[in-house]
């Protein structure tokens, strides 16, 4: 069956990256599978682990789970905005599996206290690490109340390791593996990089380095999607989450005043930095420094367990780039890691068939089968198969109840051959013969505006746009009506040089003074309508205008039917992020083979 992109706001938004609908706990008189209780967690974070929290959490226990009969722990927090009401699905699921779930609010989220950290290992690391505990066996760290007067009994039914992934015998070491988005992804790797007994994490739609997710620049990357320039800031996102974060703090204010001081429920460098971005239109090096210290970027050497990296399709706030950064520095240190490329993310939601976060169901939806399966192999030793290194979902494959058939399976990534369509004119060809020489001409708005009309970030469609630039604004070059399937699946690349003088003289000054552009894929349909490939945009700030520069789009699974062209547009202004401050003008030279877009193409 097709899926439809629906709108999704940015509650749902939030809900779907913690992993489920809105569903409410069972009791154990509903489902006798299992029974949960309500707890509270004393913990102790921060860089000096001083810094005191109460956690508030769920155990889903099943019912012949007891100190002969242990089973092994799945740990799991919300998304941004969520709360660990939002892992019941997960709860109940594995729980009637055979597992202990241990759901939780994360900090400054859902009744528990301390402010927004960001998944930073000092912080939300090593909160996830005393859960850890807990589930080993360690006393003194459950209550029932939030004053932490009444201690719960220490756990006794989870399964014991001999040895943690740094091959010591540590006292508490439970058979523990760790299941979230987004928000409730990234604190996987934090976690797993300051606790070595975790045995095994599934990060979905998450973070390789935010300082890109929320400014990203397009070019100049150093390592993964980093960058040595910073780059255009996104607006609708940051400000949806800031809302969302602020508001979170005053509702739980009442029980944990303290996050109120200063920078209102979000870390202290988090205020200023959003001044920083608005006046600016990108982050500053010290902005940069914080969020990258809280980025797996940052700190992959230190993952070593088994990693299931899940990444949205439809996803404008961590594109299926940081997916593919997380996913290749981890291969190439040796961690084991497989990818999987799925319909839904932050921008749209999951195909039929493939995950409901409310009621996961391992027979009918192919996600839930794949990382049942993964949690098999790694935490109960069970001899599966935990699916191909590559995964991605194809969205114009039709099939019916689980997704599975809408998915094509690659031993490795990057998968197909790469396709060169080389600036011609006003055209993109794939032919080196008769290259047309030309120029096109357009001007960046003064102060960042936007000159684009592209869906919005957040609503999406609920507030429908058309996908157009102003006048004067942009450069397009299209291909011919396309004669057969053109399917790209991964990152396309542009190869390119710009003329602007007034930018060539104020680039010295730094990022307020240099270029920023637009790319963006374009599918035209045999009628003219023109589409943003998923909405994704690349900003680009140009560290030095008078050099060539690889833009590299964010990746894609995408096919161009026969009778639709492909449209590469750049612009000097996009709805959804702050441009550049000056007004420059603009030529982009075509005729020479260094001027090209590279597709990865599947036949």
């Amino acid at each position: 069956m097709r899926r439809t992109r629906p709108t999704i706001a940015l509650a749902a938004t939030a809900a779907l990256a913690a992993g489920t609908l809105a569903a409410m706990t069972q009791t154990a008189q509903a489902d006798p599978a299992y029974t949960v209780t309500p707890l509270h967690f004393a913990v102790n974070t921060g860089p000096t682990g001083t810094e005191p929290c109460d956690i508030v959490g769920d155990l889903y226990l099943p019912s012949n789970a007891s100190s002969t009969q242990r089973v092994p722990a799945i740990l799991t927090t919300n998304g941004f905005g969520g709360s660990k009401n939002d892992q019941a699905g997960i709860g109940r699921t594995f729980a009637s599996r055979g597992y202990a779930v241990l759901s939780y609010s994360g900090l400054g989220f859902g009744g528990s206290d301390c402010k927004i950290t960001l998944d930073d290992p000092d912080w939300d690391g090593k909160a996830a690490s005393q859960l850890v505990s807990y589930l080993g066996g360690d006393a003194g760290i459950a209550f029932t109340d939030a004053n932490h007067t009444d201690a719960a009994p220490a756990l006794d039914v989870v399964q014991l390791d001999k040895k943690d992934h740094a091959g010591r015998k540590l006292a508490n070491d439970p058979r523990v593996g760790m299941v979230g988005g987004s928000y409730g992804g990234q604190v996987q790797f934090a976690a797993a990089a300051v606790d070595k007994r975790i045995d095994t994490i599934v990060p979905l739609i998450t973070w390789s380095d935010l300082s890109y997710s929320l400014s990203p620049n397009n070019t100049s990357q150093t390592s993964g999607v980093s960058t040595s320039t910073p780059g255009a800031a996104k607006l609708v996102w940051t400000l949806g989450f800031s809302a969302l974060g602020v508001a979170g703090g005053v509702q739980n204010a009442p029980g944990d005043p303290n996050r109120l001081i200063g920078c209102p429920n979000f870390a202290t460098f988090v205020c200023p930095a959003l001044v920083t971005a608005g006046a600016t239109g990108t982050v500053d090096p010290a902005t940069t420094a914080a969020l990258r210290h809280a980025s797996v970027g940052s700190y992959v050497d230190q993952i070593q367990v088994p990693t299931l990296i899940i990444q949205g399709e439809n996803d404008t706030l961590f594109n299926l780039n940081e997916g593919v950064a997380n996913y290749r520095a981890l291969k190439k240190q040796g961690t084991p890691t497989k990818m999987i490329w799925f319909s839904g993310g932050h921008s749209g939601a999951n195909a039929p068939g493939e995950m409901s976060y409310g009621s996961p169901d391992v027979a009918t939806q192919h996600l839930t089968k794949r990382i049942d399966a993964w949690f098999s192999r790694y935490l109960k030793d069970a001899n599966v198969d935990t699916g191909a290194d590559f995964s991605y979902f194809r969205d114009w494959v039709s099939y019916d109840g689980i997704s599975t058939p809408a998915y094509a399976d690659s031993a490795s990534y990057p998968v197909g051959t790469s396709a060169q369509y080389y600036l011609s004119g006003s055209t993109l060809t794939p032919s080196l013969t008769g290259l047309a020489v030309g120029a096109q001409n357009f001007v960046t708005p003064v102060a960042g505006p936007p000159t684009s009309t592209d869906t919005l970030d957040v609503v999406g469609n609920s507030l429908p746009l058309p996908e157009t630039d102003l006048p004067g604004t942009s450069a397009t070059w299209t291909t011919a009506p396309l004669d057969s399937n053109l399917d790209v699946v991964g990152s396309p690349s542009l190869k390119i040089q710009v003329d602007s003088p007034s930018a060539a003289l104020t680039q010295g000054t730094g990022p307020t003074g240099q270029l920023v552009l637009f790319a963006k894929v374009l599918d035209v349909d045999s009628a003219g309508n023109a589409t943003v490939v998923n909405n994704l945009v690349a900003p680009v700030r140009v560290p030095d205008v008078t050099k060539p520069f690889t833009v590299t789009l964010p990746g894609i699974a995408h096919r161009f039917a026969p009778g639709h062209s492909l449209r590469l547009v750049i612009a000097g202004g996009s709805t959804n992020y702050r441009g550049g401050l000056t007004a420059n003008p603009v030529t982009i030279t075509t005729g020479s083979p260094s001027q090209a877009l590279t597709l990865p193409v599947v036949r």
